[in-house]
Parts: structure tokens; sequence; C-alpha cells
């Protein structure tokens, strides 16, 4: 019998490439399943609340018996937007530690009070909702592209567009495919594949550097996205440990707080997975190209050499990202006297201290496993295929 011929020129190849487009074709599914159809059930009693811009004009300090500490703070504003824009209103806060005291000159967002019947003379018009923090972050995001552009230039804008691409997918169809009562296990996972399947390609191209480290991030995030399941309900996580949980919570009674704590969890490990992958698949294809005698052993413990320098870094990042999430909480503990184990134990550490050690475990999987599919790899390819998979190294360090 005729064997067939293989299609890139190596049956392995061709098998790798056949698992990713199996994944890539499921996770296509999946987004068609869960996509969200319809308006989202909003409850009346939390919103939505209509916010208008103002700018601080004046701030008196007064007795009142709003605070604590009665003393409360009158600042007149200026509305910047809304039907009533140019005219002033004088709304009251309460006074607040350092920065969170309204000042003259703050941009700030106010509400229109509802007027409660026959007391419409004393009710005042508008209330402090929140400091308006979208100019600083807009200025900080123009800096982060501008950067980008200049160091990474045509891959980083490549990165650019694949990064906002990928902000789409979450808001579009991960955060209302949970609203609509789908699993939010189930979204997260075939939100995070549906990032990889958007934001690889476009930053990475489809060589074999992208091929090894997109099976390596999807086999490595499976394995963290399992260890988080299993462990929210081995630990008993019930996910209703922030102010935001127990608003989701009283909004939409199905709506699970533990999934939605193992979809945070799931999210969270995509990035620092993709950076892994992306640079152990890097550094097997340059040291083929440099030596193009090296085999898979010699492929494989030399990448390893550079990705144990690289793990032990990133682990200690991911780590430390989640112990500063976790340090009001246990400066609270602190406080009140508490031990660190019942510190470590309570939900609110303990969350924390899950995700991180999840986000880890998965990895550390994903830098033998990514190391071993680019040093499979990398010998079966040609020349050409190589120097174009290294053509976006350098992008790869500029992330």
């Amino acid at each position: 019998m005729r064997r067939s011929l293989p299609v890139t020129g190596s049956h392995v190849v061709d098998g790798l490439a056949a698992t990713a487009i199996v994944l890539a074709v499921a996770t296509v599914i999946g987004l068609v399943a869960l996509w969200p159809h319809g308006k989202i059930g909003r409850s009346g009693q939390f919103g939505p609340v209509r916010t208008y811009g103002a700018v601080t004009k004046t701030v008196k300090t007064r007795p009142c018996q709003l605070s604590a500490s009665h003393r409360c703070r009158i600042a007149t504003v200026e509305l910047l937007d809304g039907p009533q824009k140019g005219k002033l209103a004088s709304i009251t806060t309460v006074s607040a530690v350092g920065a969170l005291d309204v000042q003259p000159g703050d941009q700030i967002r106010v509400y229109r009070n509802a007027v409660p019947p026959g007391n419409p003379g004393n009710a005042p018009p508008f209330s402090f909702a929140d400091f308006d923090r979208r100019g600083a972050m807009l200025w900080l995001l123009v800096g982060f592209a501008v950067l980008l552009l200049l160091t990474g230039r045509f891959h980083g804008l490549r990165a650019l567009f694949a990064l906002f691409v990928s902000l789409a997918i979450i808001v579009e169809f991960v955060v209302p495919a949970i609203l609509h009562g789908s699993s939010p296990f189930a979204v997260a996972l075939v939100g995070a594949f549906a990032v990889m399947l958007v934001m690889m390609p476009l930053s990475y191209g489809f060589g074999a550097k992208a091929l090894a480290a997109w099976l390596g991030t999807a086999l490595s995030l499976l394995l963290a996205a399992g260890l988080s399941y299993a462990f929210a309900h081995v630990a008993h996580l019930s996910g209703a440990t922030s102010d935001e949980s127990v608003y989701l919570g009283a909004t939409d009674s199905h709506l699970s707080l533990q999934g939605l704590l193992v979809a945070g969890m799931v999210i969270g490990a995509l990035g620092v997975l993709v950076d892994l992958t992306v640079s152990q698949a890097s550094t097997v294809i340059a040291l083929r190209r440099a030596n193009p005698s090296l085999n898979f052993r010699g492929l494989f413990s030399g990448a390893l050499e550079v990705g144990h320098d690289h793990i032990a870094a990133t682990v200690a990042t991911l780590v430390f990202a989640y112990a500063g999430a976790a340090l009001p909480v246990l400066l609270i503990f602190n406080v009140g006297g508490t031990s660190f184990a019942d510190a470590v134990n309570g939900e609110a550490v303990a969350d924390e201290v899950i995700a991180a050690l999840v986000g880890s475990i998965g990895l550390i999987a994903s830098m033998p496993i990514t190391t071993a599919l680019a040093a499979v790899l990398a010998p079966r390819m040609s020349d050409k295929q190589l120097a174009s998979a290294e053509h976006t190294h350098a992008h790869a360090h500029a992330h």
C-alpha cells in the first residue's frame, strides 16, 4: 500500500499542525455555542447610574452628621456635560484620607439624585460618584503605545493590534457570555483559546515558533485550568471575598461566584504562559540556526538552560503580583493580631495563594513542553522556514 506523502515534508510536523487545527476548530465551535444572544437582564435595584463630568471650583469644610469625624466637605462644581452643562451645583462629601478628598480643580464624576416625593426643596440635585480617571489612563495608554511602536516598529504595531483584538474578545465575548448564564469556566477557557488563536498569528506569524508556542500554551493552560477547577472545590473557595463579587451575586442569583473565581485564574495565567512559551520556542529556533547539526537532544538541553533562568524570573513575577494583590488583606489581619497561619487560611488570601500556585505550576510545565515541541519541529523545518520563524525573534523579547 502506498504511503501518503507529508504535506510539510514531515509526518511529525503534519501531526502537530493537525492538532493545532483541531484545537482551533474546537475553539471556533465553542465561540459559536457560547456566544451571547439578546440583551443582558439588568437589575433595576442597582442601576444603571448615569454619571456626568464636572470640575471642582471651591471646597469648604463644615460640621455635619454624615461622617464619623463630624466633618463634611461642601464642593461647588461646574458640570461639563449633560442637560445642565455649564451650570454650578453643590455636592457634599465626607472627609476622607489624603488624595481621596475632593480638591479645587479636580476632575470628578457626579450623578443626579432621585428627588424623594414631598421633599423636593432639601434634596441636593447631584452627588459625588468618583474621580474622573480616564484622562490619566488615556495618557498612560498613549505612552505605552508610542513606546511599543518606537521599540518594536512594525512588530510593535502588530502586537498592539493583537492586544486590542484580544481585549475585544474579553469585553465582547467573555463578559457578556458569563452574564448570560454560561459556565464561567467554559467561557474563560474558550475565550483564552480564542485570544491565543488571534494573538499568536498576528504577533508571531504561522511558523515553527508560533506552532510550538501555541501548542505548548494550550497544553499548559489546560493543566492550569484543570488545577484551578479542582482546587477551587477542594479548598472550598466560594468566590465571595470582595465587594464586587457580593454585588454580582446580589444582581444575578444564577451567577456562580466560584466559577467566576476559576475563570479569573484561567485568564490570569494566559499572559505569563504566552511570554514563556514564545521565548522558549524562539530559543530553540535560534540554536538550530546557529548550529544546524544539533538534534532533538542538543536543542532540548540547550534551550532548557535558558529556560531555567527565565522560569525562575517569571514565577517570581507571577507570585509577587498575586502577593501584591493580597497585601491589603494581610495588613488588615496583622492589625487585628491574626496569626500568619490563620491569615493565609482566610479565603481572601487563599484565593491569591491558590491562583499563584496554579499559574506557577502551569508556567513550570509549559517550559519543557514547549521546548520539546520546538525541538521536535526545528530539525524537520527547512532553512527558509527557520529563517522565517526567527524573523520575529526580536519581537518576542520586546514583549
